[in-house]
């Protein structure tokens, strides 16, 4: 059991529920202090965290060691990283320009999706993401990133970068929550009819 828990894979994604105080802590030293290099910080810590979401799955994959809490923990940690990120990025003000309807919507789908799996799981099934779920995934960590980075670096502004990704992973987000309900609710519909 215990080599089931504690296997490469799924620490590696407790790594990243880890990193979700640190990145916010760094973010509320920019926040109190104006110190610049908390946002730099965060995005340190942040960048290591998403590289972790790439590495555990292809480690999984690859020595086949993929595990039912792997699948649960794996779309949690993401949840939990980004979440707090842009629960931070609304808090830091407008300067930022993270519109609070937008990490709400996003907010609300991933809670939506995390009960739809829990009922799944107790039906006996475990709801993995797929590649709708995984480009928003992708679209939301590319647009915390640059949205923590902020701050115009030798003349280059990842601001413009950052809202247009986050304006494509709030599509991917409605889009990708919908299909996730619509698929559970046509098994859903199956398993009543047997």
């Amino acid at each position: 059991m215990n080599k089931e828990i504690f296997n490469l894979p799924n620490c590696l994604t407790m790594t990243r529920i880890l990193a979700a105080p640190f990145v916010v802590f760094l973010l509320y030293l920019e926040m109190w202090f104006q110190f610049r290099i908390g946002s730099y910080c965060a995005f340190g810590v942040y960048f290591l965290a998403c590289m972790t979401d790439y590495f555990d799955g292809r480690i999984a994959r690859s020595q086949n060691i993929i595990t039912t809490l792997g699948k649960f923990l794996d779309p949690l940690a993401d949840k939990l990283l980004i979440g707090s990120v842009f629960i931070m990025l609304v808090r830091l003000g407008p300067e930022w320009k993270v519109p609070a309807w937008i990490v709400i919507i996003i907010i609300c789908r991933e809670l939506a999706v995390t009960g739809m799996r829990a009922i799944a799981a107790e039906m006996g099934q475990v709801v993995a993401a797929d590649k709708y779920g995984k480009a928003k995934t992708l679209a939301q960590s590319l647009a915390g990133g640059f949205l923590i980075f902020h701050y115009p670096l030798w003349g280059w502004d990842p601001r413009p970068i950052g809202q247009g990704l986050l304006w494509l992973a709030l599509v991917l987000t409605v889009f990708s929550g919908g299909n996730y309900l619509y698929n559970f609710y046509k098994k859903w519909l199956k398993s009543t009819e047997n």
